[in-house]
């Protein structure tokens, strides 16, 4: 739900360059970590963390991947929400669980329901609708799914707590960041009215919350699982660009996304009833 919102609050920011905006997102939310780990009393196990992650190359070299993974994620996000097409990154964040489903059952060999099946097919469906409409191949919301089911996958993999994995990537970037807003940005270092400012520290806040949210998910229940949940998000960005931004939609498109809403209900069904089934046989 949080990223289901955060298209209206880069809205708020129409003046700041998108990749001004990713390097402001950088810089706050590594600083909100900080607090957040300070206030939390978790410095010590951080500090631990960050030594084993130090000594451990493979480990290291994954959070550096996420980093850049998580960096390249956010800049696409930003610059087609920046450009007035909140629905592009609403068919990105449903491509996602499509990428998932495949990384879970190549990678991590995780088994496929048949109601599993019947939902990836449907959202697959819509997918491909979706691209023909547009007659050509939607280059945004592809990198935006790719980036963001091998960062899942990554953080999946790492046997770090989440702030602790968080606050790394961002610090891996943060150099480039700072370098970038101080002596390349045409606007300076913070130098918009103070709302502005203020909505460019918030978006530290709003970066890292969900974010740490993912990663514990990450850790506690199957990808296919938290693949399907992640359709919340895209169709909060859906009707917000619908109600709120009249991005124009015709019913072609209506169509493509039933097919995908279609998927989600049939998963979701499939998950109830299996829970039930296990619970049965467990009495």
């Amino acid at each position: 739900m949080f990223w289901g919102v955060i298209p209206i609050y880069w809205k708020l920011m129409p003046m700041v360059d998108p990749l001004d905006i990713l390097c402001y997102r950088i810089v706050w939310s590594f600083l909100f970590m900080l607090i957040y780990i300070f206030a939390t009393k978790k410095w010590t196990l951080f500090l631990t963390e960050v030594k084993s992650v130090l000594k451990e190359k493979k480990k290291l070299f994954a959070i550096i991947c996420a980093a850049i993974l998580i960096s390249l994620n956010w800049f696409t996000f930003i610059y087609t929400v920046s450009q007035g097409h909140v629905t592009q990154a609403s068919l990105g964040y449903y491509m996602n669980p499509l990428v998932n489903v495949l990384l879970a059952t190549l990678i991590l060999k995780e088994k496929l329901n048949r109601s599993g099946m019947i939902a990836c097919g449907l959202a697959l469906t819509g997918v491909i609708l979706l691209t023909v409409q547009t007659g050509q191949l939607p280059l945004a919301p592809l990198v935006m799914a790719v980036t963001f089911s091998f960062y899942g996958l990554i953080k999946k993999g790492v046997t770090v707590s989440s702030y602790t994995g968080l606050t790394i990537e961002t610090f891996v970037i943060l150099p480039l960041a700072l370098i970038y807003l101080v002596f390349f940005s045409k606007q300076g270092f913070m130098n918009y009215e103070v709302s502005t400012n203020m909505l460019l520290v918030g978006a530290g806040v709003v970066t890292a919350i969900p974010l740490l949210l993912f990663a514990e998910a990450a850790k506690k229940i199957s990808y296919i699982i938290l693949g399907f949940i992640q359709y919340v998000g895209p169709t909060l960005m859906l009707l917000s660009a619908l109600f709120l931004y009249h991005e124009p939609y015709s019913a072609e498109q209506f169509m493509a996304f039933g097919c995908i809403w279609l998927g989600i209900a049939v998963f979701t069904y499939g998950n109830i009833y299996a829970y039930r089934k296990e619970k049965q046989f467990t009495k």
